[in-house]
């Protein structure tokens, strides 16, 4: 047996059922992407000039050498650090030495000092060595 349906027209026919999803949802880009997606367009575009290519090689070596320059100054900063705290531990191991030889402390307090300056001393000279094997 048969069905027919009879065609009825409406003022207004969907084609597409209600509770599907637009396109315009499924399209959206967030601003990142299209930043991301523009830097790579340019990026694309500025790797094909001489002149670009150029440019950039330059900034590369340029922040080269000035990160060298500053790694080389950071050890050397950090070395005169070490070396001030390796004098000061210094003095007060001579301190510490007059109360020991007077009875005054145990050995030990003038072991820790003389420990802590050998300690920053050796921190001191080793970040100047490193400047040096670097160069």
């Amino acid at each position: 047996m048969e069905r027919f349906v009879r065609f009825v027209p409406c003022a207004r026919c969907v084609i597409v059922a209600p509770q599907a999803v637009k396109i315009e949802a499924v399209s959206k880009v967030s601003a990142w992407q299209k930043i991301g997606m523009a830097a790579r367009v340019a990026q694309d575009q500025a790797g094909r000039s001489r002149t670009m290519r150029a440019v950039m090689g330059a900034v590369g070596a340029t922040a080269r050498s000035f990160g060298r320059a500053l790694h080389q100054l950071w050890l050397e900063v950090t070395g005169v650090v070490f070396l001030v705290m390796a004098l000061s531990f210094v003095g007060a191991s001579v301190k510490e030495y007059g109360k020991y030889h007077a009875g005054q402390v145990s050995g030990s307090r003038l072991a820790l000092a003389v420990g802590a300056a050998l300690l920053f001393a050796w921190f001191g000279l080793s970040s100047f060595w490193r400047v040096r094997k670097r160069g």
